[in-house]
């Protein structure tokens, strides 16, 4: 898996993202389970069906630009940032002075906006390794640069979370990732209930300044556009009001570019271990 990042990392993002949009396809032929969560959630959220295509395309880019991020130095990574939407939302935030929360669900390329983000200060992000070494090889090579620091999804890593919230530094975390057993609740996603974690919710109880932050990809790989906003309203009420409140923002995010969106993700799973979900 290294070895193949490394040949793509040298490839121009514009020839990754043809091969991404293939590969997205092929898998989308070939796993009938994948299709099936496809066609599923964008049949739950009320999206045309006909983008399921495009959608498939996308999610292969997804994967395989990785490597153009994560393999490449910071400044090859964020030059691939041309355009920023919101660009006075984050400067405000950052002068706050009193902690930013980064909510990236899984929209456009996720990845490339710690990356950017990492330029401007200390960024901590949550995330959660995974089984295979080569894997997690890859990510601690990726993900971790100078002022991007990893916080495992455990006991240590909130309270990573929360000591650099503290400290007036940024937080970034993916707010639409289901949870383990424990860590969520049952609450609505796009009309039907989702396992929602807590955390995220949490963390803004800090008093922290919390964005909704996403990497738009653009066409024919001419790069990312990355838009950050604030939550209107701002999260209010209790942890749980707070978390359905998240989901309902990254709804409304997801219908600016439902293509971009992960579709394939088993976002409406129950974990091991937890209630069944309330009857709809």
């Amino acid at each position: 898996m290294v070895f193949i990042f490394r040949i793509l990392s040298r490839l121009p993002l514009r020839a990754v993202h043809a091969l991404g949009a293939l590969l997205g396809r092929l898998i989308y032929l070939l796993s009938p389970t994948y299709r099936r969560h496809v066609r599923e959630n964008l049949a739950q959220a009320g999206i045309d069906p006909a983008l399921r295509g495009a959608v498939a395309a996308e999610s292969g880019k997804q994967m395989l630009e990785l490597a153009r991020i994560w393999l490449r130095p910071l400044e090859e990574a964020n030059a691939l940032v041309v355009e920023v939407v919101g660009r006075d939302c984050l400067d405000a935030a950052l002068a706050e002075g009193r902690g930013v929360l980064f909510l990236t669900p899984h929209l456009g390329c996720f990845e490339i906006t710690a990356q950017y983000l990492s330029s401007f200060g200390d960024i901590t992000v949550l995330y959660r390794p995974p089984k295979s070494a080569a894997a997690q090889e890859l990510i601690q090579t990726g993900r971790k640069r100078a002022r991007l620091h990893l916080a495992p999804a455990d006991l240590s890593g909130v309270r990573a979370l929360i000591k650099a919230l503290k400290k007036g530094q940024m937080v970034g975390m993916l707010p639409d990732q289901a949870p383990k057993t424990g860590e969520g609740v049952w609450l609505d996603f796009f009309g039907r209930p989702a396992y929602t974690m807590t955390l995220a919710a949490r963390l803004s109880e800090t008093g922290a300044t919390t964005l909704l932050t996403w990497g738009e990809r653009l066409p024919q790989g001419r790069g990312y556009r990355i838009h950050f906003q604030p939550l209107t309203p701002p999260l209010s009420g209790t942890t749980q009001e707070r978390a359905q409140q998240i989901n309902h923002a990254v709804e409304a995010l997801v219908r600016q570019c439902p293509a971009q969106y992960l579709w394939g993700y088993n976002r409406y799973k129950r974990p091991r271990g937890a209630e069944a979900p309330p009857q709809s």
